[in-house]
This record gives C-alpha cells, structure tokens and sequence, in this order.
C-alpha cells in the first residue's frame, strides 16, 4: 500500500466515513455473532467499529508492521490479532460466527488470490455465517490514490458467481459509485 493510501486509512476523515457508512450498513446485514473475523485491517480503523459489534475479534493483517502496531494498540481489549495470510490462515474450520473485510481485496495481488480468500473465509466461518465485505470500484478517482500501489479490483458482476463457486450463499451486491457492499451466507 502506499503510503498517501495508509495514511488516509489511518485518519480521522476515514474514521468518520466508516462510522456513518459503513456501520448501518454493517448492522443491516444482519447478527454479527460471537466471534467475528476481520480479514485486512490495516491501520484498524474498521476493527475499532467491530471490537464494539462482536464480543470477540480476530483480525488477521498481512502486513507484519501493521498487525504488530494495532496488536499494540488493542491490548487487553476483545481484540487478538493474527500476522498471517488470509489465503491459509491456519485458524479452525466453522469457527467464527461472521466474517468482514473492508477496503482491502482490491489489495490482493490476483483475482485467484482473491477466491483463495474467499474460500478460506468460507472454510473458518460457521454454517449460517456472514461475510460482508466492501470495496473500491475500478473508477479513476480511486485510481489514482494507488498510483505505485496493487490495485485489482473485483469486478461487482462476478462477484456472486465468485463467492457462491467459494460455497457461499444468497449474495447480496449492492454497487454505488466508488464502492461495492456485498453479503453473503455459509450454508
């Protein structure tokens, strides 16, 4: 990621677009449960919102120095968070109650990666589970601030075909103008 993208990731101007966008809509998608995972929290903004939706969070971040800074910050709170890849997380199948990431697919390198994604957040999620997620759309707006940056964007299209070929069900695709929101169910 570059670094005018954390940045911005980290500050209070996104911190306060997730609070008034992204939260009702996160609580539209329906009961978040017990256990939740977030997959790319960066600098942990998002996972500031869902430390207070869920008694208990994992968040896995790639990133070494990021996953190191917000284990930091999050110590002692319902917070643990996972240095490794969300491709193979290595986390026990049918575990979480409901699955999030925010801003961070178009982050993979690959549109295979991203099924792998998918598929692992499928294999670590309950039946009857839900994964929200919400993404940049491929707009030159969002274009330019990852200049020197991966930026794959998944096409909102075949995003149900994607996730149902991940064994999800029912998704929901809700496309705006520079973003994506989609849901759906482990059955």
């Amino acid at each position: 990621m570059n670094e005018s993208h954390l940045q911005f990731l980290a500050s209070p101007a996104w911190a306060e677009m997730l609070r008034t966008d992204l939260l009702p809509w996160l609580r539209s998608v329906g009961d978040l449960g017990d256990d939740l995972l977030e997959i790319g929290p960066g600098p942990g903004l998002t996972t500031d919102l869902l430390k207070d939706l869920a008694p208990r969070v994992t968040a896995v971040e790639l990133d070494e120095d990021l996953a190191r800074s917000l284990s930091m910050r999050l110590a002692g709170s319902n917070v643990a968070v996972i240095n490794t890849d969300a491709t193979s997380t290595g986390l026990d199948a049918d575990r979480f109650s409901a699955a999030a990431c925010f801003s961070m697919l178009h982050h993979v390198p690959t549109a295979e990666t991203q099924d792998r994604v998918f598929a692992e957040v499928h294999r670590v999620l309950r039946p009857g589970g839900i994964f929200a997620t919400v993404d940049a759309l491929d707009v030159e707006q969002i274009r330019l601030g990852h200049v020197d940056d991966t930026f794959v964007p998944v096409d909102p299209e075949t995003l149900g075909a994607r996730l149902e070929a991940a064994g999800f069900s029912d998704p929901v695709i809700d496309v705006g103008s520079y973003q994506f929101r989609a849901h759906a169910v482990k059955r």
